[in-house]
C-alpha cells in the first residue's frame, strides 16, 4: 500500500500542514558536466515558479545546456543574503508558490545555501522535497580509495589559526575517514597544517576538478601531498574545485594492504605480459 505525499510532520505546526501552501524543492546540480544533471531537473526548472539560484547566471546557463526555459521567477540566493531571502522564499511559499533551490554545484545546504530556508519552511508546515543529484563530498569519498563505512564532513575548515588549530587537531584523534572542502589558494597551506596535525603517514587524497575535462585525484601521505603541493605552488599554484579527503586515526593497516596490493597487481601484470 502506498502513502500519501504530505507536509512535514512539525511539533507546533497544524496537524494537516498548510495543505494551500507551495512545496520547497532542493536540486542537485553537476559538479562539472551538464550532462550528469538529474533526469528530472530539465523538468523541474521549467515548471517552477519560483528558482533560487546561487548564481543566477550560472543557473541560466545550466537551463541552456539542458535545453530548457525557465517559466518562473530567477532570484538570487546566496550566503549574504540568505537570511533575509529565505523569509521573502517562505512567504512566496506559504501563498503558494513552488520554488526550486539550485546552487552553483552539487546538493543546496551542503556547504552552500538552503538550510536556513529548509528550517524555516518547515517551522511553517510547508513540505520540503529533495531532486537529488551529484555531490563532490561522496563522490571525493567514492574515489578515494579510503574506508567509506564511517566518514565526517566538515566543509571548509576555519579561517583563523587557533580555530584551524584546535579543529585539525580535534580531526586527528577521529577514526572516521574526514572530507572537507578548500580553497585551492589555501591547499598547500592545509596539507601543511594537517600534517603537522596527523603525522607524515596519515594517508589522504587531493580530488581536484571532479568530473571534469581535468579532473585530477592525487593519492599518498600527507607528507607526501605536502610535497606534491609544494611543486604546485612552484609552478603556479593549485587551480579548480578542490575536495580534501583525509584517512581517520587508526587506518594505517589500510594504506599498507593497498600498497600490498598494488605491488600484487603490479607483479601479475609483469607475470601475465611475459
Amino acid at each position: 500500500m502506498g502513502t500519501r505525499n504530505v507536509p512535514d510532520r512539525v511539533p507546533g505546526a497544524a496537524r494537516d500542514g498548510n495543505n494551500a501552501a507551495g512545496v520547497l524543492t532542493l536540486a542537485g546540480a553537476p559538479i562539472g558536466q551538464a550532462g550528469d544533471a538529474p533526469a528530472r531537473l530539465a523538468a523541474a526548472l521549467a515548471a517552477a515558479d519560483v528558482v533560487a539560484a546561487e548564481d543566477t547566471r550560472r543557473v541560466r546557463q545550466l537551463a541552456a545546456a539542458l535545453e530548457v526555459t525557465m517559466g518562473g521567477r530567477v532570484v538570487s540566493y546566496y550566503d549574504v543574503i540568505e537570511v533575509r531571502r529565505a523569509a521573502e522564499l517562505v512567504a512566496e511559499l506559504q501563498a503558494g508558490k513552488n520554488v526550486l533551490v539550485v546552487t552553483d554545484a552539487g546538493m543546496p545546504a551542503i556547504s552552500d545555501p538552503g538550510y536556513r530556508l529548509v528550517a524555516a519552511a518547515a517551522a511553517a508546515g510547508i513540505r520540503v522535497t529533495a531532486l537529488p543529484g551529484p555531490s563532490a563530498v561522496t563522490t571525493a569519498l567514492a574515489v578515494s580509495g579510503l574506508p567509506t563505512d564511517r566518514f565526517c564532513f566538515e566543509g571548509f575548515p576555519p579561517r583563523k589559526p587557533g580555530e584551524r588549530a584546535r579543529r585539525f587537531a580535534e580531526l586527528a584523534a577521529d577514526p572516521r575517514t574526514h572530507v572537507l572542502f578548500e580553497s585551492p589558494r589555501r591547499v598547500a597551506a592545509t596539507l601543511g597544517e594537517l600534517r603537522a596535525s596527523h603525522g607524515d603517514e596519515r594517508a589522504a587524497v587531493v580530488c581536484r576538478e571532479l568530473t571534469k575535462t581535468h579532473e585530477e585525484i592525487v593519492r599518498g601521505s600527507l607528507a607526501e601531498l605536502d610535497g606534491w603541493a609544494a611543486g604546485q605552488e612552484a609552478s603556479g599554484g593549485v587551480r579548480g574545485e578542490v575536495t580534501l579527503v583525509v584517512a581517520g586515526v587508526g587506518q594505517a593497516a589500510v594504506r599498507a594492504a593497498a600498497r600490498v596490493a598494488a605491488r600484487e597487481a603490479r607483479r601479475a601484470q609483469r607475470h601475465g605480459g611475459g
